[in-house]
């Protein structure tokens, strides 16, 4: 892919989303480290629906250590493989305890070295805490990166090296966020939005999904919805007059009918 082509591309998602943030719900450095690690394997719906309820009960790694492996477990049973990261998170909670005197480190070595805890998740918690240029590469950033050309690889190593040594400097900062929520909403896995993708005409995919085929009604509607905007399909569909055309009384063939019969059934004096 071209460089202009790039930055156009990322022009045009810093744009639409000029201050892009996570959707982990988090408030503090520890929680937003407690939520990324739970993600892996899940979605971040099932992970803050797990975080609603946990952290108002534990959000420090001491608070955390006094609930237990057993007390944490009924909080994350939203979140897969619960079982693997309740262990982790008392684990990751000691560590922080003992070594870091229960913050959460700033160094990659540190983050990595924590249960639980592998390259992508440093990479989030290195990105949005502590403010470096990190690109954490997912699957919905790893399938975006390939598709769109912006960053082939065959492992997520790969498209990470790649994304970092070509996405222009200005754009470093928040590619992760524009890229992951362009995967999770418009370049999905199947599927994909295509015709209403913001960055479509840039895009190198060559499979891309054509504009679902517009049946005769529907055309009928949207040509109606143009000549009368603002009004619904009802009234489009049973709007009054638009001249002044005199009505007919429905009444009057009515009348002459129940007239009629009346005569013949009146006897003759």
């Amino acid at each position: 892919m071209h460089a202009a082509t790039r930055r156009a591309i990322f022009r045009r998602l810093a744009a639409a989303n000029p201050e892009p943030k996570t959707e982990l719900e988090h408030s503090t450095p520890f929680e937003l480290l407690v939520a990324v690690m739970l993600s892996a394997h899940t979605t971040d719906k099932s992970v803050n629906a797990a975080t609603r309820q946990l952290f108002p009960v534990a959000n420090t790694p001491a608070a955390i250590l006094a609930l237990g492996e057993e007390g944490v477990k009924p909080y994350l049973k939203t979140v897969g493989l619960y079982n693997a990261k309740s262990k982790n998170l008392i684990g990751l909670s000691r560590m922080l305890v003992d070594l870091h005197a229960g913050q959460v480190p700033a160094s990659r070595e540190a983050l990595e070295a924590l249960p639980g805890v592998g390259r992508k998740t440093a990479n989030v918690v290195l990105n949005i805490i502590f403010g470096e240029f990190e690109i954490a590469v997912d699957t919905h950033i790893f399938r975006v990166a390939n598709r769109t050309g912006l960053a082939p690889g065959k492992t997520p190593r790969a498209v990470e090296d790649a994304l970092n040594a070509t996405t222009p400097d200005e754009f470093k900062r928040n590619a992760h966020h524009w890229l992951i929520l362009h995967g999770r909403y418009t370049c999905t896995a199947r599927n994909p939005s295509c015709p209403r993708c913001i960055i479509q005409d840039l895009c190198e995919y060559p499979n891309k999904t054509r504009p679902k085929p517009v049946s005769k009604r529907a055309a009928e509607e949207r040509g109606l919805q143009r000549a009368f905007p603002g009004r619904s399909k009802t009234r489009m569909f049973l709007r009054e007059p638009t001249g002044t055309y005199p009505r007919r009384s429905r009444k009057g063939p009515l009348r002459s009918t129940l007239r009629s019969r009346k005569l013949r059934n009146t006897p003759a004096e």
